[in-house]
């Protein structure tokens, strides 16, 4: 019983280490060496408060050690067990992040402007089946391919071998870029305000970037769910929802979905 209560405060947060560690020597069964005891659960408590993990309490994997940003011990499936494995796991939530990002802003802010009358577009999940007169979908599709592989197949060389395309020079876009690292490339075009030149302190910067990226990757999938269900899109869904928020809710939209 001791040694549960005793486990129960270890799992809690608390911003006060002294406090903790005061109710586990009250709680924690006794030991022949009490003094060796009470310096190991002040180590552990300590070590739970500085290390934030997704689980409060839980053991993160020893390979999220914290150093990466945005780590908080998530990983149930073990994918990033493999070291090599595990670099390009963060190249990849960072790519899809920022597409994320691009995204929500992008669909939010098309359709309030469909909305409101500004301007006649259609709704998001409709814009691809839009036909231009400058051009035809075949000679965009062509394009876009053409485009898009030679920023990822630059982006996938730079990862390879770090600093490599920055070295190199076509047309001179390498040197606005600058290369910081692989995933950052800086420059006055991707980092105009210089926020993060000094890329090995900028930390914060990069956690916060991961976290509103994750937001970001949740938002997009409510997003697709939603016009899934009521076919339409998401300020029309905020609109009704006000109109009426006690029957206008997530609830009663899937329950009638589902008649």
């Amino acid at each position: 019983m001791a040694l549960a209560v005793g486990r129960g405060f270890l799992l809690q947060p608390c911003s006060s280490s002294a406090f903790i560690s005061k109710n586990i020597y009250k709680a924690w069964p006794a030991r022949p060496d009490p003094g060796t005891t009470r310096r190991f659960t002040r180590t552990v408590v300590r070590a739970q408060l500085g290390r934030p993990t997704w689980l409060p309490g839980l053991d993160p994997p020893p390979y999220l050690d914290g150093s990466l940003a945005g780590d908080f011990g998530f990983d149930p499936l073990g994918l990033g067990e493999d070291p090599e494995s595990l670099k390009w796991y963060v190249q990849a939530e960072l790519v899809h992040s920022r597409f994320a990002m691009l995204g929500v802003a992008g669909i939010l802010l098309t359709d309030l402007l469909r909305v409101s009358g500004i301007i006649n577009i259609p709704v998001w999940y409709e814009a691809g089946a839009v036909k231009f007169k400058f051009a035809n979908t075949e000679t965009l599709f062509i394009v876009q391919l053409i485009l898009m592989g030679f920023v990822e197949t630059k982006r996938y060389m730079d990862f390879v071998s770090p600093g490599s395309q920055a070295q190199a020079s076509f047309f001179g876009v390498e040197a606005a870029l600058e290369g910081l690292e692989p995933g950052y490339p800086g420059g006055p075009l991707l980092n105009p305000l210089g926020l993060a030149k000094d890329i090995k302190n900028a930390h914060d910067w990069k956690l916060k970037e991961i976290k509103n990226g994750r937001l970001a990757m949740v938002a997009m999938l409510g997003i697709f769910v939603q016009a899934y269900v009521t076919h339409v899109g998401p300020i029309d869904n905020l609109v009704e929802h006000l109109s009426n928020p006690w029957h206008k809710t997530i609830v009663q939209t899937l329950a009638n979905s589902g008649s």
